[in-house]
């Protein structure tokens, strides 16, 4: 039987520590031990963004001390397991939040403003709007560099979700009504993923089957789904690796969509 490392051993006695009795010590120690996790997806992710790496670690850690609070030891899940998608989405949420505003380059920006000013002063003198070939004139660059840079300071705004797309019949079609429900997607992709599991689960052995259920489902502690199978706790850690393999292999064949039916 394998045995685990010190290291890791000595994570899980902190984080059973930690969950029991919550302290600023214990939990800047667990960040210390998982701080390899966060330079990982840090690392990974700045090579796709233009972020620097040292913004993206301290974004990290947050995720990271969010994961070790909400952590329940008893469920057998691996904490780098669980801590993963908190670190990633707390960088992903920063990125997005910094990145909601398209950017357009310096040049565009300053040649916008100037703009602004041209086509106020040739309005007074013509009395009429400029035509776009005018006001490259004025400012002495292209007619197609002017349109550029317009077009990029339009696309800069945000839009309305109110603002109408397109016509069905006599009914307009707004922005909003075409955007996905993340909430209504979420739900009906959890349920395609609850009628897989409950598939995959009946071709599991019964005990095997009541383990996982107990365990991973309705989160009972190990101690008490065994007394409720009427097996020791060890026996129920045996199901719910043998349970967890068998899951994986099942849920991962080619028909496993036909699990559902």
């Amino acid at each position: 039987m394998a045995t685990q490392s010190p290291s890791r051993s000595n994570s899980i006695n902190l984080l059973i520590a930690y969950h029991q009795n919550p302290s600023v010590a214990l939990r800047n120690r667990l960040v210390l031990m998982n701080a390899g996790l966060v330079r990982q997806i840090a690392h990974r992710i700045s090579y796709q963004c233009a972020e620097p790496y040292q913004d993206l670690e301290q974004i990290g850690y947050f995720g990271l001390i969010r994961a070790i609070e909400r952590f329940n030891p008893n469920q057998g899940c691996a904490f780098s397991s669980f801590a993963v998608p908190y670190i990633r989405g707390e960088i992903l949420h920063f990125l997005r939040d910094k990145g909601s505003v398209v950017k357009i380059p310096r040049r565009w920006q300053e040649l916008q403003k100037e703009g602004q000013k041209v086509r106020h002063e040739l309005f007074c003198t013509l009395g009429r709007a400029p035509r776009d070939a005018e006001i490259a004139e004025a400012l002495n660059v292209s007619v197609q560099e002017w349109r550029e840079s317009k077009s990029a300071a339009q696309n800069r705004l945000p839009l309305s979700l109110d603002a109408t797309i397109g016509q069905t019949m006599d009914y307009p079609v707004t922005l909003g009504e075409t955007l996905p429900d993340p909430h209504d997607q979420a739900m009906r992709h959890f349920e395609e993923d609850r009628h897989q599991l409950e598939g995959a689960l009946s071709h599991l052995e019964e005990k095997t089957q009541a383990a996982i259920e107990y365990v991973f489902l309705r989160e009972l502690p190990r101690k008490e789904a065994a007394k409720r199978i009427g097996v020791s706790p060890m026996t129920v850690t045996r199901h719910l690796q043998r349970g967890v393999e068998q899951l994986v292999t099942i849920l991962q064949a080619p028909n496993a969509e036909r699990l559902a039916s």
